[in-house]
């Protein structure tokens, strides 16, 4: 059965009242016939829900799911996208190692990465998106992990997925990725040979600016430590937001395609326009790793980004001037939205922190949304004409 089918015929079990819809798990904790019932399920003996910090079945019906559309043997549901990210890395790594981590990245895991990694004595190297020779040079015998996104976070860089496969393999790396650009729609790096994959289901998931969420997917063994660790935190996802997102997937498939439409014909159309120095989008030609792209994405996802001539000024101009965009710190919703990374997203850097990894004054990022296309296109360049 194709997996998108699976991802709108997965429910958890179907109870006497034969409800079609799915069912919402909403309760704190889960009662035993037996006192023998009970100890059995705190012995791990059954897989029987004892508390929703653990496992619930609204939960768990999500988790199917996302397996299903990544290949992933095993997942775990976390409270938001930066829980995953938090947790797939602190779970899997102790004070003495080494995590090699792509410098375009999300500013919440640039700053994890480069201010409490290494309060717990965990080294970590920051290294340029392709850059292979070095990546090669930051391997330690200490060096247990890489992380890396792509696309990046908000430059659209494209990292490629089978050399990073290969890369760990070579020296017995955790290869974990944050696939939340792509979704599971658009790109499966467990196809690369990715052993941890994140995603914040807050994003295209949800795909309406709802709920939080995130989820972490990939090899059991890894999967089952990253549980265990998150059983004794707390990051768990609520049963209600589990809902929201498990119902999201029956439609992701198709509302991505829209999404990937609309952003292309933006890309295409600004490519001409005087006020803007570049555009970047990875289905592009004109993008540097379009080739790289358009071998492990099937379609090139919902954002964009470009860069004003007028720099930090025009920036503002633009944003104040848009009339049908939304200015919020969210993308892969419903509705179109533009945001300034440098003042938002990143903003917690350094000047030379942003500009290292290629936040320019001027860029802006463009989530498309899912309205009429000309629409989109018509209010930004009436903004444009403005800068």
């Amino acid at each position: 059965m194709h997996k998108q089918t699976q991802a709108i015929r997965i429910q958890a079990e179907q109870s006497p009242e034969k409800e079609h819809s799915t069912p919402l798990y909403l309760t704190s904790s889960f009662t035993f016939d037996t006192a023998e019932d009970m100890r059995a399920a705190f012995a791990d003996e059954t897989d029987d829900n004892i508390y929703s910090r653990y496992s619930n079945p609204t939960v768990d019906e999500f988790v199917k799911k996302m397996c299903v559309l990544e290949g992933a043997e095993a997942g775990f549901a976390t409270a938001s996208g930066m829980a995953a990210v938090f947790n797939s890395i602190f779970a899997l790594l102790k004070a003495g190692d080494h995590l090699i981590c792509c410098s375009s990245v999300f500013g919440s895991t640039y700053a994890l990465a480069t201010k409490f990694l290494p309060r717990y004595n965990i080294e970590c190297t920051l290294v340029k998106a392709n850059k292979p020779e070095e990546w090669e040079a930051a391997v330690k015998p200490n060096t247990k992990m890489i992380f890396l996104e792509t696309p990046t976070n908000p430059q659209l860089e494209i990292l490629d997925l089978e050399w990073a496969g290969k890369f760990c393999k070579k020296h017995n790396l955790i290869f974990n990725i944050d696939n939340c650009f792509a979704s599971p729609i658009i790109q499966n790096p467990i196809e690369f040979g990715a052993d941890i994959v994140s995603h914040s289901a807050t994003k295209w998931i949800d795909g309406q600016g709802r709920v939080l969420g995130g989820v972490v997917l990939g090899r059991k063994d890894l999967v089952h430590e990253i549980y265990m660790f998150c059983r004794n935190t707390g990051p768990s996802l609520s049963a209600f937001n589990a809902w929201v997102l498990s119902k999201s997937l029956e439609t992701l498939d198709v509302r991505m395609e829209r999404h990937c439409n609309n952003a292309l014909s933006i890309a295409t159309k600004l490519e001409s326009n005087e006020k803007i120095s570049w555009v970047k989008y990875p289905f592009l030609p004109s993008h540097p790793e379009y080739h790289i792209a358009i071998k492990q994405m099937k379609k090139g996802g919902g954002l964009l980004c470009f860069e004003l001539k007028g720099g930090i000024e025009s920036g503002r101009k633009f944003l104040d001037a848009l009339a049908l965009l939304s200015m919020t710190p969210n993308l892969g919703d419903t509705r179109s939205i533009a945001s300034h990374p440098a003042s938002t997203t990143h903003s917690k850097l350094t000047e030379a922190e942003r500009l290292s990894v290629g936040i320019t004054p001027g860029l802006i990022r463009i989530s498309a949304g899912l309205e009429n296309v000309n629409d989109i296109i018509n209010d930004i360049e009436q903004a444009l004409s403005k800068c």
